[in-house]
């Protein structure tokens, strides 16, 4: 079991039936945890990636009636050091 988290942006404001659903997706198997931050607009998802993957739960936020925009990275790569001057 390998689990993975992915994080986007939405824009509007989920409505109450898009809030309802986003529950239900909660019952899909393989995601374990769906938070959605309403000051950032965005929406984690912490999924099983043996069972789904990042298209699958992209499609599940969207037909839940989620605005999505796009997905944020949760973490960025350090630039190298630059080389010592000889």
């Amino acid at each position: 079991m390998t689990q993975l988290d992915v994080l986007y942006r939405y824009g509007a404001p989920p409505t109450e039936a898009a809030t309802l659903a986003l529950g239900k997706v909660r019952e899909v198997y393989g995601v374990r945890r769906l938070v959605v931050n309403e000051a950032e607009k965005t929406v984690r998802v912490e999924y099983d990636a043996s069972r789904l993957n990042q298209s699958v739960i992209h499609q599940l936020l969207r037909r839940a009636g989620l605005d999505t925009l796009e997905p944020v990275a949760l973490f960025t790569t350090p630039e190298p050091a630059p080389a010592p001057a000889a």
